[in-house]
C-alpha cells in the first residue's frame, strides 16, 4: 500500500502551535514523522517549522500523481 504524506508550515513557533497542530492531525488519523525547523543566523529560535505527517493511502485511491506539470504551450 503507498504511503501519503503531509506537510504543514507553522509561522508562530511554540510549544502550544506545535502541539495544537499535531494532535489534530492525529485525531484526523495521521501518525506523525517529523519536524524540520527554520532558522536565521540573526535569531536564536526558529522562525517557521514544517511539521510532516504519514498514513497508508486508501486501497481505492487514485494513483495519479497529485500535482502535473502545466502546458506550457496550447495548441
Amino acid at each position: 500500500m503507498a504511503i501519503v504524506y503531509k506537510f504543514v508550515e507553522l509561522s508562530i513557533v511554540t510549544d502550544e502551535s506545535i502541539e495544537a497542530t499535531v494532535n489534530a492531525w492525529i485525531k484526523q488519523g495521521w501518525q506523525w514523522d517529523g519536524i524540520r525547523f527554520v532558522v536565521t543566523e540573526s535569531s536564536r529560535r526558529p522562525g517557521m517549522a514544517f511539521v510532516s505527517f504519514v498514513r497508508e493511502a486508501p486501497e481505492d485511491a487514485d494513483s495519479t500523481p497529485p500535482r502535473t506539470k502545466p502546458r506550457l504551450v496550447t495548441d
